[in-house]
């Protein structure tokens, strides 16, 4: 069974930076995809960025393309999100998430296993 812890998450001012990272434990196949989703109250999750293990191919929402940045160490085990140029519209709960499936997605209904979440605050 797959588990996912996130960590990184905390204030920052606005065109500021944070970096997330999400462990990950259990057995994860070599064809799947991780992904950040994100979520503010009272919405559906928000598709942020993903990755492909097998190709590292990467793909990203609108929203931050060009400000955040998605990568993976597979020997780690662990994924990560540099967020620069942060804005308040980034304030969310920022959720790692696992995909068992090697086709990428921006739906977060297609992900199967998802962490905790962690809290980003953007003040200006």
């Amino acid at each position: 069974q797959v588990q996912l812890v996130e960590s990184g998450g905390g204030l920052a001012q606005t065109g500021g930076s944070l970096r997330l990272a999400c462990a990950a434990s259990g057995r994860i196949f070599v064809n799947s995809v991780m992904a950040w989703f994100r979520q503010t109250p009272g919405k559906e999750p928000e598709f942020v960025a993903a990755i492909r293990r097998i190709s590292s191919t990467t793909y990203y929402g609108d929203s931050v393309k060009g400000r955040f940045t998605i990568s993976g160490d597979n020997a780690a085990n662990t994924l990560y999100l540099q967020m620069d140029n942060l804005n308040a519209e980034d304030t969310a709960v920022y959720y790692c998430a696992l995909r068992s499936q090697q086709y990428m997605s921006t739906m977060w209904t297609d992900y199967d296993t998802w962490g905790q979440g962690t809290q980003v605050t953007v003040s200006s």
